[in-house]
């Protein structure tokens, strides 16, 4: 079983696997460091505005003054560093190390930042309150549950054992007093964890941009955008396979049936009757597999975009030149969009445009399929909404894709589309 992805899934998790887990471990350093570091920042803090505002008449002041910022900044430098305690997912490093800058350089670049009204709160919220809760927490995390779970050892050691009013004096005592220290220690983690985890989500929600929250967001949500796609197409697999292995299969065994019944049945009109019958259920069974591969085609499925679009070009009804380069497969929601697309252009090609040749060609440049579907029918074709070429345009865009059109009046049309390889 994977361990918890942060501090906020272990605590959503089992007791057993939030004990048994690093987390609560985490959570103890991430509020002592907290303690040690605004204790740190309330002495600076403290120094800062002191000396600044003594030597404030002398206009000295200002410049000490002007140091508060430059100590929120680097504040929130090791907050964010420190966050990865309890959220890991948080400033995350880039995948190329950049070059190190001096602090020369870097001093002159946050002098001339805007001061940062987020950073400077939290600096002063983490030097007046936080580091003392956290400071108050772990003491009685840690000293109450410690001395009862070591009451044994103290007791032998002639250690004085005082926990409010309760006096240790005997080993029965001690060892009786291990069962609370045990539950009290348990319900410590538990606090611990809960602690560290609200306020790494303060520190995490004054000191991380807002860039970064609206990159997460659009990250989500091309996420959220790719998965429906794929569950679009998962129930478009569902469906076809319920006509195939169903209605499918009930026709088929309809159709045998009226067949043996010609055999059986007697010159006459009763015969005819069955003829038309068997002749209609045989138009209806090759309309239901032109649906079911509609819907869902198998060659796509089984053999990839290429097979598809060369089978496409089979059953066109005019002369179709294929020059697809892709190598190996693709996503399958790309895949899918790219023979839908294909499909429809051809479709459009016969039916509409009254074309009589259409070519078809693609490749995989750098993360990008590009596949163009070209015709020299009568061209005016145009994305409406409700038609076809409409929804293969907001099924590429679900998927950052794009589909571009070009059909004057006269020919010739020309659909393109491009989609991005690698999905969220």
């Amino acid at each position: 079983m994977r361990p918890p992805s942060d501090v906020w899934a272990a605590l959503r998790s089992s007791p057993w696997r939030l004990l048994g887990s690093s987390w609560p471990w985490r959570a103890l350093a991430y509020l002592a460091s907290g303690a040690l570091v605004g204790l740190v920042v309330a002495v600076l803090l403290f120094l800062l505005v002191g000396v600044g505002l003594l030597t404030l008449i002398v206009l000295v002041g200002v410049l000490v003054l002007a140091g508060i910022p430059l100590l929120a900044a680097f504040v929130a430098d090791v907050e964010r560093v420190r966050l990865r305690l309890v959220l890991p997912d948080v400033g995350r490093a880039p995948a190329e190390r950049p070059e190190p800058i001096a602090w020369a350089d870097r001093l002159r670049a946050l002098r001339r930042l805007r001061i940062s009204g987020p950073e400077v709160g939290y600096t002063v919220l983490l030097a007046t309150v936080l580091w003392l809760v956290d400071a108050v927490a772990l003491n009685l995390i840690i000293t109450i549950p410690g001395v009862l779970v070591l009451a044994p050892v103290l007791v032998r050691l002639d250690a004085p054992i005082a926990v409010g009013p309760w006096q240790l004096t005997t080993p029965t005592e001690a060892w009786i007093a291990v069962a609370p220290g045990l539950v009290l220690l348990i319900a410590g983690l538990y606090a611990a964890t809960l602690l560290a985890a609200a306020q790494a989500s303060l520190a995490r929600l004054l000191l991380e941009p807002a860039q970064t929250r609206m990159a997460a967001a659009v990250a989500d949500l091309r996420r959220s955008r790719v998965d429906l796609v794929d569950a679009f197409e998962t129930e478009r697999s569902r469906i076809e396979r319920d006509l195939h292995d169903g209605a499918q299969q009930r026709l088929v065994a309809l159709t045998m049936t009226l067949g043996l019944a010609e055999l059986e049945v007697p010159e006459g009109a009763g015969l005819d009757l069955v003829r038309q019958a068997h002749a209609q259920a045989e138009t209806a069974l090759a309309e239901l597999r032109a649906t079911v591969r509609g819907i869902h085609p198998r060659v796509l499925v089984d053999h990839g975009l290429t097979a598809a679009v060369h089978e496409l070009a089979d059953a066109a009804g005019l002369p179709v030149s294929v020059d697809l380069r892709v190598d190996g497969r693709l996503p399958a929601p790309v895949e899918a969009a790219a023979y839908f697309v294909v499909a429809e252009a051809l479709t459009n090609a016969v039916r509409h445009a009254g074309a009589r040749s259409a070519s078809v060609e693609g490749q995989v440049s750098g993360d990008r399929l590009e596949v163009g579907v070209r015709d020299d029918g009568a061209g005016g074709a145009t994305v409406r909404p409700g038609g076809g070429l409409a929804g293969l345009a907001t099924r590429l865009a679900a998927l950052d894709g794009r589909l571009e059109v070009t059909s004057p009046p006269g020919g010739p049309t020309e659909v393109r589309m491009t989609c991005p390889t690698a999905l969220p």
